[in-house]
């Protein structure tokens, strides 16, 4: 899958965001470019945005030396809004129809796809789906490959935080239509027939290595998600369980969390490198 559109502006501030299938979508990169060095693409939660990953982008591409992306998916942010109701199958369509061409627009040659939550599926069902040689490996941050008691109570306390004004004032500062990005999450998980939602299959078929993170008291997932991970997955997986730490580790242990992903990003470099001397 060759480049498109390529160099975009790589700065923390792009004049002009990505086009995607008509969409408009804020981003942001940080550290050097993809023909530099490796590069990160972040992949926000579910009530995410380019803004709520704070400083952990700057931090990671500080820490590791790679370039690092991030971007806002329809419907999040600052980008344009995206249709409701949402498909009950979103995830599998942005992994399928969106992320590729995300990576080609950036010029992404090969590193990692970094997702939280929501964005740690998207990234599994891409890997697990399509052959990208470009893609060496993954971090996911608190993924959830199905639904679970725990984590659709709390999306539902959710809803009522939403109608009571608190969750959507705040929100407002983040999203631009803070509604549309609430019900475009929160329909999806409080439908009646997503409660059989499973994609847990996709973990069969990834073949590199993945660093699977989530806190102790994640409020969303229990470790039953990282145990599918680890019991299912062909490739290596790396597993890191943090303390005193909810659905957010980059947020809740930001020193543990950028040790961590810095430590399996360079082990993959030493690898790899490795690999081409021997070859």
């Amino acid at each position: 899958m060759a480049p498109v559109a390529w160099p975009v502006s790589w700065n923390k501030n792009p004049p002009a965001p990505l086009s995607i299938q008509g969409r408009n979508l804020e981003y942001a990169c940080y550290g050097p470019p993809p023909d530099q060095a490796p590069t990160f693409v972040l992949l926000h939660e579910g009530l995410g945005s380019l803004a709520l990953w704070r400083d952990f982008p700057e931090k990671l591409a500080d820490a590791t030396g790679w370039g690092v992306v991030a971007y806002s998916r329809a419907g999040y942010g600052q980008s344009d809004p995206a249709d409701l109701p949402r498909p009950l199958d979103y995830m599998t369509r942005e992994a399928m129809d969106v992320l590729p061409q995300v990576l080609d627009q950036i010029g992404f040659q090969r590193g990692i796809l970094l997702g939280h939550s929501d964005g740690a599926t998207i990234a599994a069902i891409y890997a697990g789906s399509v052959t990208d040689f470009r893609v060496r490996g993954l971090v996911l941050m608190a993924p959830h490959f199905f639904t679970e008691d725990v984590g659709l109570s709390e999306i539902a306390k959710a809803k009522e935080a939403f109608a009571s004004g608190n969750l959507a004032q705040r929100m407002a500062r983040y999203h631009r239509d803070a509604e549309l990005t609430f019900r475009g999450w929160n329909d999806v998980w409080l439908h009646p027939d997503f409660k059989d939602w499973n994609v847990a299959d996709v973990i069969d078929y990834l073949r590199i290595p993945v660093l699977a993170m989530q806190g102790r008291h994640d409020q969303y997932g229990t470790l039953a998600q990282i145990d599918e991970v680890a019991s299912r997955s062909y490739a290596p997986v790396d597993v890191e369980i943090l303390e005193d730490c909810r659905h957010a580790p980059f947020l809740d242990q930001p020193e543990k969390t950028l040790s961590a992903i810095s430590e399996f990003a360079a082990r993959l470099q030493r690898i790899e490198s490795e690999e081409v001397r021997i070859a």
